[in-house]
């Protein structure tokens, strides 16, 4: 497929049990330069016990860049302690030099209005501007989540005028199957700023489906990942690659097992 390896990413969520420095130590020996950080470590917080310095420090040690923070939920429910805590995560973003936010939508069976979804991101997106960090919209196909469609969220971007963009994740593309019809002609690539990778091998039904099953790419996976990453090279996307595994199982993982499935996944991405 030709995917320079400068153009993966990897986020955090892979090694719950690193410490920041370790974390970036790997992506290094696996000749990556780019992570997604992440507020819901175990330790809640984006940089554990570091400082915004100490990180920064670790960064240039190991010439990572920090592609984002995740993420903002739910950015789609505007409350005080919604705005507070987005301008809170704005500023650790520009501290610690990371380029973009991600911002979900709410994901617990209760309806946003399109209205309402529109008028949060008007709302938010001074913050991001004041604060000069790039907002990600990154709907989630779960049945039950306010904003299931990467297609319908970058309508709503066009309609609320912000400079936003999309982060499109395979695994909830894969589950929410209405996005795949007139996909090609449909989507605007210019408006992906982020795709998420991740494998799924259950062959439940999509609705069974939850992040607890996905994994790092296989030949086993059921996705597709690669015919998507090749159509979406095709249409013409240049952006990153992010593997984004979320399984209880990753606890368990070596510093081994970790590189193993990324040098993995890389490899069935750039045969």
């Amino acid at each position: 497929m030709g995917i320079d390896l400068n153009r993966f990413c990897v986020n955090r969520k892979i090694a719950p049990n690193l410490t920041i420095e370790q974390f970036f130590q790997l992506m290094a020996r696996c000749g990556l330069n780019k992570v997604e950080m992440r507020n819901d470590m175990p330790s809640g917080k984006v940089t554990d016990s570091l400082s915004a310095l100490q990180v920064n420090a670790l960064a240039e040690k190991y010439r990572q860049e920090i592609v984002t923070i995740n993420a903002v939920y739910p950015f789609n429910q505007i409350t005080s302690t919604l705005l507070e805590k987005t301008e809170g995560l704005l500023k650790e973003a520009r501290a610690i030099g990371a380029q973009a936010l991600v911002l979900c939508p709410l994901n617990d069976g209760n309806p946003i209005s399109l209205e309402d979804t529109v008028s949060a991101m008007q709302t938010l997106a001074p913050l991001f501007e004041k604060y000069g960090i790039a907002g990600l919209v990154e709907p989630l196909g779960f049945e039950m989540s306010s904003l299931r469609s990467a297609v319908l969220t970058q309508t709503l971007i066009r309609e609320a005028q912000v400079p936003f963009k999309i982060v499109l994740d395979t695994f909830h593309h894969y589950l929410y199957v209405e996005d795949e019809v007139n996909f090609e002609t449909k989507i605007d690539i210019s408006l992906i700023g982020l795709v998420h990778v991740s494998g799924v091998e259950d062959d439940r039904r999509k609705a069974l489906l939850t992040d607890e099953e996905r994994l790092m790419l296989s030949e086993r996976d059921l996705m597709k990942n690669i015919e998507q990453v090749l159509r979406l090279e095709r249409l013409g996307y240049q952006g990153i690659y992010s593997f984004e595994p979320f399984s209880s199982v990753l606890a368990g993982w070596s510093e081994a097992d970790i590189e193993r499935e990324i040098r993995q996944s890389i490899a069935l991405l750039t045969p």
